[in-house]
């Protein structure tokens, strides 16, 4: 059986998306059906409906999703009807040696990227076509089946705006921070962009005590919100900018992020640190963007340059402390949202992100 959902929808050549009708069908054993509260317009999709990255097609768009588990397939035992779950967007096998070591974000087993489920299945259709969710989570879409291990639960108190934040930018920053950089209290750190993943490490930051914070954006309306969420310092990228950086930290920070993804900003980051300082790219590139460093002059000066992806989080682990926290006041989620649309508006977000206006849409259903 199966049911019908309606889904915000990208085919190969396009840069809109068509919402229509999918089908979904009805959860296999070990799998998921969610009917969806929210989903976030991340610039992962953006990357999708512009080219960058190659997925199948046709492709049902969103992968930061939260919402109420509607059924379960057998053997799922750990999720139940009526849970609020938020949904990862990299769901691990849980049995690879990755994840038998605690490192699932490096899991070896999941079909994840192939956007398909654990057995190469997808649960959508549209008039007869098969159609990919997009990271085998597809969130712009009424209904979405995941597999266990992607599907989360949370505490019922979560709004499922912020919980579906939380699912992508917000672990992903908060993660690059706690998870891969390890930033201690008190040492500095530069964070450079200022979109909704950019603002989610500013979060971490202040919640692990860095100081000072520099935040780097072209955009005024963007460094703004930078300091309402805790940049002491904010800086326009000029020439001068490691130097601007130097003369605030005495010598450069301790820690630099890059969450734009691109590959001059990427090259910049060890220009922008203290000798023995890490940087870390958040930010992810187009395909086929390979990036230049000096090697002698960053190995002589101790640095270090690391990759995060997903900020190396543990959904079952990361999800709910990051739900805690926000339940608890430290970890202000909902103000990142700066516009909560309908899923006929997604276009019109995806407009508004090209021309680097907004921090987070999300669509709630």
């Amino acid at each position: 059986m199966s049911r019908s959902s309606r889904a915000a929808v990208h085919r190969h050549g396009s840069q809109d998306l068509d919402v229509t009708v999918v089908d979904v069908a009805d959860p296999a054993p070990g799998t998921v059906l969610v009917r969806m509260g929210a989903s976030g317009v991340c610039g992962s999709d953006r990357h999708v409906l512009d080219g960058d990255w190659t997925l199948p097609s046709p492709t049902v768009m969103g992968h930061e999703g939260a919402g109420t588990v509607e059924a379960i397939g057998d053997g799922v035992t750990d999720v139940a009807v009526g849970d609020h779950v938020i949904l990862s967007w990299f769901y691990p096998c849980r049995r690879c040696t990755a994840c038998l070591s605690g490192k699932s974000y490096v899991c070896t087993g999941s079909r994840s990227e192939e956007c398909l489920l654990p057995d190469g299945s997808s649960p959508l259709t549209l008039d007869g076509e098969r159609v990919f969710p997009y990271l085998t989570v597809g969130s712009m879409s009424e209904y979405a089946v995941v597999p266990e291990a992607g599907a989360i639960r949370i505490p019922d108190e979560v709004p499922f705006d912020v919980a579906s934040l939380i699912g992508c930018s917000v672990a992903t920053g908060f993660g690059a921070v706690v998870n891969d950089a390890g930033v201690e209290a008190g040492t500095s750190a530069v964070v450079v962009g200022t979109g909704g993943v950019g603002l989610s490490i500013i979060l971490a930051l202040r919640l692990v005590g860095a100081n000072p914070i520099i935040a780097v954006d072209l955009s005024e309306d963007k460094l703004a919100a930078a300091r309402e969420f805790g940049a002491t310092h904010t800086l326009v990228p000029s020439d001068g900018l490691a130097e601007e950086i130097a003369a605030i930290t005495q010598g450069g920070a301790a820690y630099a992020f890059e969450a734009i993804g691109r590959v001059q900003t990427i090259e910049s980051l060890p220009s922008l640190l203290a000798p023995g300082g890490k940087a870390v790219i958040v930010g992810l590139p187009p395909e086929d963007s390979p990036v230049s460093i000096d090697a002698l002059a960053l190995a002589e000066s101790g640095k270090s340059l690391i990759g995060s992806n997903y900020g190396s989080t543990v959904p079952g682990r990361d999800f709910p402390r990051l739900a805690a926290l926000y339940l608890a006041g430290r970890l202000p989620v909902d103000r990142l949202i700066s516009h909560r649309i309908g899923l006929d508006d997604v276009n019109e977000a995806f407009d508004a992100m090209r021309r680097g206006e907004r921090a987070r849409s999300v669509i709630v259903f």
